[in-house]
């Protein structure tokens, strides 16, 4: 890992330090995703299948709900079910409790009431990571929300594994969470496919994390006259631990790892409250990389990490603001205190109790969060993701009357005389 003094480094430094890395995307990745979605939009599910067979060696299929049922059969032991029911009830529960309600009605002047009301997104389109791990979790943290705002049609996608077909944990997951219907197809053919529609219904909004090439399409489809929103900006996944003399140097280095292993590109950022605090989470980190099957990929990851020495509270709390991570981990002593200040991250772990996993899998919360910075202006997924908010006027005679000439003369203010009349005709 790299080191930074916070106390001794210049603002420039600081930044330097902080800064993610140049993004990844070439030319080449950029133009084929291009290539791609232009096919698509001309030649329809034809184009899509092309590029899954060219792309997954297997053309695109649908499953309905009887043969995703089918492919779950057998997929979990009792002990793993009870697990994946475990973590989707937990995430009902905590979007149901967090669903928008609409406002009262407002009475802004007499004979006029105003109200915000909420409306699910019609159809949106879910991307089911698989690759190396088929992310069961995103497909919880997906359709649990989707489904309690009310989305009329939820499509979703997964490439297949490597026999060509829906690997058996998605499928237990999917029949679990209820899914009625799968794609198997992945990459920037399958974000083409929900964008326009080809072989599956065109999506109001794209949703899911996902590779480069996700990514790019999806970032490529939503500024397309016409194409379809999509959750967030997506880049690889980070986490922040923020560790005093008080935090267990074991519990930390396995939570950084937690976060290391799952790309070479993952960041690793620690805030240690003292060097002897950043050399004892160092040597634990050493001493646990061995262990793990994705170890080189841990280590990857982390030589690519940043440990940031400070000497306070307000330090620490200084550098998370600046970097606006995806994860916070707050392993220190007055956590809470911490937590209240914070103001730019994605989700924060509270106490030295508080892994990120539980986060991922089975906390409640949605594990699909703004990277490479976004938590500046950017929010988590939640059922409001899934849903439109919309104002609703209504205008009595007596409003009207009183209202008209406030907007007929502001109307004249800005020159707009069709404006003005449109109003006083009211009266």
């Amino acid at each position: 890992m790299r080191w930074l003094d916070w106390n001794n480094a210049t603002e420039a430094e600081r930044a330097a330090a902080l800064a993610r890395p140049a993004a990844r995307i070439d030319r080449a990745l950029r133009d084929r995703v291009i290539e791609i979605l232009d096919d698509v939009a001309a030649k329809g599910a034809a184009a899509v299948d092309e590029w899954a067979l060219e792309i997954d060696g297997a053309a695109v299929r649908k499953l309905d709900a009887g043969a995703i049922s089918r492919a779950a059969e057998g997929a979990l032991n009792k002990a793993d079910r009870a697990a994946v029911i475990a973590a989707r009830d937990a995430v009902t529960r905590f979007h149901e409790a967090v669903r928008p309600k609409d406002s009262p009605r407002i009475e802004t002047v007499p004979g006029i009431e105003c109200q915000r009301v909420w409306r699910p997104l019609d159809t949106v389109g879910l991307y089911i990571p698989g690759g190396t791990a088929p992310l069961l979790s995103t497909l919880i943290m997906l359709v649990i929300p989707a489904r309690i705002a009310g989305v009329r049609r939820i499509a979703a996608v997964t490439p297949p594994d490597k026999d060509g077909e829906l690997p058996p944990v998605i499928a237990a997951a999917a029949e679990l969470c209820g899914l009625e219907e799968i794609w198997l197809a992945g990459g920037a053919q399958a974000v083409a496919a929900m964008a326009y529609g080809a072989g599956m219904p065109r999506c109001d909004k794209i949703f899911g994390p996902g590779n480069a090439w996700v990514a790019e399409a999806k970032r490529q489809a939503s500024q397309r006259p016409g194409g379809p929103a999509i959750d967030m900006p997506a880049g690889p996944s980070e986490l922040m631990v923020i560790a005093d003399a008080s935090a267990d140097p074991d519990i930390v280095a396995a939570d950084l790892l937690s976060q290391a292993e799952h790309d070479p590109y993952a960041q690793i950022v620690l805030a240690a409250e003292g060097e002897a605090v950043a050399h004892a989470v160092q040597d634990a980190l050493a001493r646990q990389i061995d262990m793990l099957p994705r170890g080189e990929i841990a280590r990857a990851s982390l030589a690519e990490g940043l440990a940031i020495i400070v000497s306070s509270a307000d330090e620490a709390a200084a550098a998370a603001e600046a970097y606006a991570p995806e994860h916070l981990s707050l392993n220190i002593e007055n956590a809470d205190a911490m937590a209240a200040r914070i103001t730019r991250a994605g989700t924060v772990f509270i106490g030295a109790y508080a892994s990120e996993s539980f986060g991922d899998y089975c906390a409640g919360p949605n594990h699909v969060l703004p990277t490479d910075g976004a938590a500046r202006a950017w929010s988590g997924l939640s059922v409001d993701s899934f849903m439109r908010a919309m104002t609703l006027q209504t205008v009595t005679a007596r409003g009207a009357r009183d209202l008209a000439p406030t907007a007929a003369r502001l109307a004249r203010l800005e020159g707009l005389e069709a404006h003005a009349r449109a109003a006083e005709f009211r009266r």
